[in-house]
């Protein structure tokens, strides 16, 4: 099975092989393009952008990540415009992982799409599966997070620091806590009326 195969029967949700050597190669691939990714940082912005759309699917205008930036095969993100991920964001993207624009990633955050076998001998033989992440738009994502499998975060949620995330998060909604629950809707008497001076 070639890896654009490969890649579909993994976008599916179904268990796929782990282990073989396409998908091997794939990561290798990933690795050394984050590592020239994270080694321009400090180079005029265009020149940064463009090395990135080599390592992810897509990518919109200023989307950035602070270095260190690590994936498993970089090809299933897909991030909007504005993005920006502050120090060692790490996402696993066995499945898509589509992020909106206008997000905001603290440092050390983790998205997870994929997952090993719970049997022994499945997850030896490399039985993984994977289920995509979805983040809509104007997110906030405080540091030491954790997004597993499978969850969508609805336009303009705040998730709060060092939260895991095991369930879908719906739009204006403060969540946090491990597991991570709904604290609160986010109103008008969160506007403290800042303005930028740009």
């Amino acid at each position: 099975m070639d890896l654009t195969e490969q890649f579909a029967q993994m976008a599916t949700g179904g268990m796929y092989d782990d282990l073989t050597p396409e998908l091997l190669e794939a990561r290798t691939r990933a690795v050394l393009a984050t590592n020239v990714y994270n080694a321009s940082y400090g180079r005029p912005s265009p020149e940064r952008e463009s090395l990135l759309k080599e390592v992810v699917g897509s990518a919109g205008e200023g989307a950035n990540f602070e270095p260190t930036f690590r994936c498993e095969f970089g090809r299933n993100i897909h991030l909007g415009a504005r993005f920006f991920a502050n120090f060692d964001c790490v996402m696993l993207d066995g499945a898509p992982i589509v992020i909106g624009d206008d997000v905001l990633i603290g440092p050390k955050v983790g998205l997870y799409t994929s997952n090993h076998a719970l049997d022994l001998g499945e997850r030896i033989a490399g039985g993984c599966w994977a289920r995509p992440i979805t983040i809509g738009n104007g997110v906030w994502i405080a540091g030491g997070v954790t997004v597993l499998p499978g969850v969508t975060i609805g336009d303009g949620a705040v998730i709060g620091g060092g939260s895991v995330v095991t369930k879908d998060v719906p739009a204006g909604a403060v969540f946090a806590g491990n597991p991570g629950r709904v604290l609160r809707e986010i109103t008008e008497n969160d506007r403290t009326g800042y303005t930028s001076t740009r």
